[in-house]
């Protein structure tokens, strides 16, 4: 492995049809942008590798078929070669390689570890090291793109530490501090990062125009400070200060913002105004001025920096093809842009948004409707959250009956399902449904006690057979039933919520009070509605105050007050408070819905006319901001698929285009010797049919020559004849062409991708292992296809 281990980025020591594929990554350069390979360019067995060494084959023999050849820590990650995208980062950090092309690689990774874009800054560094092997730094570069993964980091730092000797004393230095951090930090983290910040300070006093050392302490500082509390803030921002001294576009205005972002937001206003400037290529360093701006309640600017932050995301995941559950920070991006253009009433692009998040495709691994923080957990409740702020109870009803707000398995999702569709026939004025959303909410509260009782016997029976004191006895059932507790709580307040519609509708305004009382989860100004409908104008209006002041500079808070004003008799108040509304309202889209509409009699009233909004100046303190249009589209959309054609086994043609017309699933696999391939087709076989029950085909493209293409299915264990063609890609250009390549090793990965009938990828796994669950492939390849190809935009 000494040999595999130090020319790793020169060659793969095995026959084709056992050549590994990698990565969940997803490859993230432009197909156009690829070179064409012939079988010729992967490294065969024997091959001398770059540093002049000769490989033998039974040097690999214990690897698995889709695993690097260079140990565990380079599995995951990205295996597409990097390009210079540029908008990275004014960065310049000297490091000890000859290659000019691997500095700019290795200026490029750091301003991507600036913008905490961790996955291109570990693919720039493996660009680095694959244009100079013997760089210590660019393995201290692959280590910092991982330092919240201790595993993989520590594989990267011992590559780098066997390398330092050659490197300059700067870079030992910043080789070593990292090394030591992460070797300690499982003894004693608190010490282990005290060390790590003496070691960046000896780097800026040895090399005191190092500002990246003064950059990664600022950032340091503040993701340490709940064991290393910060005492000054204002001290770390006077590092910071020495660092925009230096260079005043540096991305570290990302830092000055996490700095000040919980403390004082005001302080950070003018790393707000350059942060997405800083490093437009990176979508987080657009996103985090949104922080600052919402912080400051300046709604308006924050959706403008979310809003280039999705842009900068879509274009690099519509250019790049990767899904955008794989980018970090993505969804959360896109729900806190919801929920900024509810509060500023932009009421058609929260809609979109929210329900664009809902269509992204979805993957057992990062995006599910059960995985908190994904597209698809994130769409669902802001989709609730756009249809109830904006009372669309037609809407919110109509798309309960499709995939947007289909019923779930999910208990938590689908509790929240049945309470929300009482709201809106309750809005409806439908007490039949009404009730039958209540009593379906009751059934599933007795279900639950159920279930509570029964955790609890068997937590006491097991701990009483394990002879427990009576007090952890008592622990043991306590712990088991906490989970479920919680959702009966939930349930008891969703059920009072729906008890006080019913009694609203049926005049018991006192009743309905009482359990009004009982409900937390309602937003105060849609309660002050309803205890003004039960008579109680006092409450109304303290409620109707109180979400106002809660939530300033948001319009529905506002729009309530005046119209709760206005009905219980207080004109003047009502006027005022409309003179306050005006001020913000240059945002808002649609005077017709319910929460503006209801104001059409104030502004008659007031003499205001019937389109009362004020047009909204913009602020000049945001920097110069491009047009959002060059920055990317709004919405995510599939990317194209490309065009193939490879022969069979027999050496027929078959075409990507003979599926025109259709969705067809392609799966690449590596050949007949590859045994988790063997066990993905053959998991793939018996589902045929479904999947053509369906309308999908599946064909699948082989590293195999057309000869082995034969072995391949006698190698699969499948009755008669193999249910979908089977063809031979051997010179890997459709492998490279849908980015199931590894470049950095010069080896074919597996890839499945599902492609719709107009030529679109809708879905795509490429990984390590090959993806080997048909029955979700199917389940989601029917949701998927439901959905419209959205025109770019």
């Amino acid at each position: 492995m000494q040999k595999i281990r130090s020319s790793w980025w020169t060659g793969t020591p095995r026959a084709p049809y056992l050549l590994l594929h990698f990565s969940f990554a997803l490859c993230l350069i432009p197909v156009l942008a690829a070179p064409r390979a012939s079988a010729n360019d992967v490294a065969k067995p024997n091959e001398t590798l770059g540093d002049g060494t000769s490989e033998k084959p039974g040097d690999t023999e214990d690897i698995l078929a889709g695993h690097s050849f260079h140990g565990e820590a380079f599995n995951e990650g990205p295996r597409q070669k990097a390009y210079l995208m540029g908008g990275t980062g004014e960065v310049t950090f000297p490091v000890s390689t000859e290659i000019e092309l691997a500095q700019k690689f290795f200026d490029q990774g750091v301003g991507q570890l600036h913008g905490f874009w961790y996955f291109e800054a570990e693919r720039s560094f493996r660009q680095v090291a694959l244009l100079d092997p013997d760089c210590a730094m660019a393995y201290w570069g692959m280590a910092m793109a991982n330092i919240e993964n201790e595993k993989r980091a520590l594989g990267f730092i011992k590559e780098a530490v066997e390398r330092k000797k050659t490197a300059s004393k700067r870079d030992q230095l910043w080789i070593d501090g990292l090394a030591d951090y992460l070797k300690s930090k499982k003894k004693d983290e608190k010490v282990a990062k005290q060390d790590y910040i003496r070691s960046l300070e000896k780097i800026i006093h040895d090399f005191p125009d190092d500002i990246e050392a003064k950059a990664f302490l600022a950032v340091r500082l503040w993701q340490f400070k709940k064991d290393l509390p910060i005492t000054s803030h204002q001290a770390v921002d006077a590092i910071l200060d020495q660092v925009f001294a230096a260079r005043p576009m540096h991305p570290a205005h990302h830092y000055r913002i996490h700095l000040w972002d919980n403390e004082k937001p005001e302080r950070a206003m003018t790393s707000a105004a350059l942060g997405g400037q800083s490093g437009p290529s990176i979508a987080h360093l657009w996103h985090m001025p949104g922080h600052i701006y919402s912080r400051v309640k300046r709604y308006p600017d924050a959706v403008w920096q979310q809003e280039a932050s999705s842009r900068a995301d879509h274009n690099h995941m519509m250019r790049d093809g990767v899904l955008p559950d794989q980018i970090h920070n993505y969804a959360h991006n896109q729900e806190w842009m919801t929920r900024n253009l509810i509060n500023i009433g932009r009421s058609g692009d929260a809609l979109a948004i929210a329900t664009n998040l809902v269509e992204h495709p979805r993957h057992p691994k990062y995006n599910s409707v059960e995985k908190r923080g994904s597209s698809a957990a994130h769409g669902r409740a802001r989709l609730f959250q756009v249809l109830q702020r904006f009372e669309m109870w037609d809407k919110l009803i109509e798309l309960s009956e499709t995939m947007y707000l289909e019923p779930t398995d999910v208990t938590s999702e689908q509790d929240k399902r049945i309470r929300a569709l009482g709201v809106a026939h309750f809005e409806k004025g439908d007490s039949s449904l009404l009730l039958a959303q209540l009593v379906e909410l009751q059934a599933r509260l007795a279900h639950t006690q159920r279930e509570r009782k029964v955790a609890q016997d068997k937590a006491e029976k097991e701990a009483k057979e394990a002879k427990k004191a009576a007090a952890e006895i008592d622990k043991a059932k306590a712990d088991a039933v906490k989970p479920i507790d919680r959702r009966i709580k939930s349930l008891n307040e969703s059920i009072a919520e729906l008890n006080a519609y019913a009694g609203l509708m049926v005049g018991s305004n006192e009743s309905a009070k009482t359990l009004l009382d009982q409900v937390t989860g309602i937003e105060k100004d849609r309660l002050a509605r309803l205890y003004m409908r039960a008579g109680d104008h006092k409450k109304a209006e303290r409620l109707a105050s109180e979400a106002v002041e809660s939530a300033k500079n948001e319009v529905i808070p506002l729009a309530n007050q005046v119209d709760v004003l206005f009905r219980i008799g207080k004109k003047k108040e009502a006027s005022e408070a409309f003179t306050k509304l005006r001020k913000i309202s240059g945002h808002i889209d649609d005077l017709s819905l319910a929460p503006f509409e209801r104001l059409s009699d104030v502004a008659a009233a007031i003499e205001l006319p019937d389109d009362w909004r004020i047009t909204s100046e913009p602020n000049q303190d945001v920097g110069e901001r491009p047009a959002l249009a060059t920055i990317g589209p709004l919405r995510y959309t599939p990317s194209p698929a490309i065009n193939w054609s490879l022969p069979n086994e027999n050496g027929d043609s078959l075409a990507f285009e003979q599926f025109e017309g259709k969705p067809v699933v392609v799966i690449f696999y590596l050949g007949f010797g590859c045994l988790h391939c063997a066990e993905q087709l053959t998991a793939f076989a018996p589902k045929t049919k479904e999947f053509a029950d369906a309308g999908i085909s599946l064909v699948a493209v082989s590293t195999d020559t057309i000869k082995e293409l034969k072995s391949s299915i006698d190698n699969f264990q499948v009755e008669g004849e193999f249910p979908f063609p089977l063809v031979s890609d051997s010179e890997l250009g459709t492998f490279k062409a849908y980015r199931a390549f590894d470049d950095f090793e010069n080896q074919p990965l597996h890839g499945t991708f599902l492609i719709d009938r107009d030529g679109f990828v809708r879905w795509q796994d490429i990984s390590y292992e090959p993806f080997n669950d048909p029955d979700f492939l199917l389940k989601e390849a029917k949701r998927l296809l439901r959905l419209p190809v959205r025109p770019k935009n």
